[in-house]
């Protein structure tokens, strides 16, 4: 079977994130199946970004074809992105010939954070009588209303609404990460036995090779810690305000006189922020590394006695959460605290670590009180459960077959 599937930020292990497009892609092709990935040439959530001299380029990736197509460079969410987001969209209507003589598809997969490619991506599939699968990872425009505070009148929310409503209205299926979205779905105009849940993901193989080394800061901060007799509580990944790590600072500063340490591992915007706080509470107890590499997250992980993972107290959420870190978390088999209020909850349903309210300091130094009084025994077994929910349920070669699955199941109809 050929696939194509498009999505405007994929990346890959050579380029970084976003995985996901990659890791399904490459179970594809060791399934049998020929896939190519369609992507822009620019996007804010990579490592490394193509370079590009032309309109559309091409290279193969362990199997997985991509073609980049150019787009404008740009930094935030500004004019700038919403240009490249257009560009885009337009880019795959310029390159319709080649993908549908090049390609040839026996199904087009609508991949994007937003929904605007799968319009040309409809035209693509009729062009060649293909299935369409229109694959949600966020749900646009609602995030961009309820998060961005964007009003339901301004001209690119109503252009990513008509988006939204054209793809479940015209994709053969639908495919969400997000469990609870069904019922949003319906509203906006997708038949109800259309939907279809496949979540986030962990590669194994890349859990179970050889782990990267930590860089010598942070072996020697993590180390002396530990030399110190201090339950380690580690954070690894975005400090965004999303991420609500104002929270952790305050728990800390509740929790100054126990024999604990945070250990947050990474960048972002509120990093500068949240250093701020730790100094102008004389907080103690928080200490703050760089990013790793990506190989280098099993190793960091595995010296940490629990891992916090949190986000901001909003509506959106009660649609479902599945976040790339805490299958990270999971598969590092530590016990975790969960500071989300979201439709679905991993953690409580694995039994993998305490679920407290977001936002909440108070209720987060109470969970690491607790934490502390349970048997390492214990939170071994809690760590254990985590690692069987995630290989069970989110290993990605059970994912691309259950995608395949749906796939089969359009032709078939």
């Amino acid at each position: 079977m050929n696939i194509l599937l498009i999505n405007h930020y994929a990346g890959s292990i050579k380029h970084g994130m976003e995985y996901r497009p990659f890791y399904l892609a490459r179970e594809w092709v060791r399934m049998g199946h020929d896939v190519t990935i369609v992507a822009a040439s620019h996007s804010h959530v990579r490592s490394i970004n193509p370079t590009i001299n032309s309109q559309i380029s091409g290279e193969t990736i362990e199997g997985v074809k991509y073609l980049w197509f150019k787009t404008p460079e740009y930094n935030g969410n500004g004019i700038k992105r919403a240009i490249n987001i257009l560009t885009f969209a337009f880019q795959i209507y310029l390159h319709q010939r080649h993908l549908t003589e090049e390609v040839l598809p026996d199904v087009v997969i609508a991949s994007s954070t937003h929904p605007l490619d799968s319009i040309p991506a409809r035209f693509l599939a009729n062009k060649v009588q293909a299935r369409l699968i229109y694959e949600v990872h966020d749900l646009w425009p609602l995030s961009l209303i309820e998060l961005g505070g964007m009003p339901t009148w301004h001209p690119f929310v109503m252009l990513i609404q008509l988006g939204e409503n054209f793809a479940y209205r015209y994709a053969d299926g639908v495919v969400s990460m997000l469990p609870n979205a069904h019922e949003h779905m319906v509203e906006h105009g997708m038949m109800p036995k259309k939907f279809n849940y496949i979540p986030n993901g962990i590669n194994v193989e890349e859990w179970r090779q050889d782990r990267g080394a930590l860089p010598d800061q942070h072996i020697e901060v993590i180390n002396q810690l530990a030399k110190s007799g201090l339950f380690l509580i580690g954070y690894a990944g975005a400090h965004g305000i999303a991420n609500a790590l104002s929270t952790v600072v305050e728990a800390g500063l509740l929790l100054q006189d126990e024999p604990i340490a945070f250990v947050l591992v990474g960048n972002g915007l509120e990093k500068q922020n949240l250093h701020r706080m730790v100094e102008e509470h004389g907080i103690r107890n928080i200490f703050f590394l760089p990013p790793v590499a990506k190989p280098s997250i099993p190793s960091l992980l595995s010296k940490m006695d629990v891992l916090y993972i949190g986000l901001k107290k909003e509506p959106l959420f009660r649609f479902g959460i599945s976040p790339n870190k805490l299958m990270d978390y999971m598969m590092a088999a530590k016990p975790i605290i969960q500071a989300i209020e979201a439709g679905n909850n991993p953690v409580r349903e694995s039994g993998c670590g305490l679920s407290i309210p977001s936002e909440d300091p108070i209720a987060l130094a109470a969970a690491i009180q607790k934490m502390m009084q349970i048997p390492l025994s214990e939170r071994l077994r809690m760590g254990q459960q985590g690692q069987d929910y995630v290989l069970q349920n989110h290993d990605y070669k059970i994912l691309a077959q259950q995608f395949i699955e749906v796939i089969n199941n359009l032709s078939h109809a």
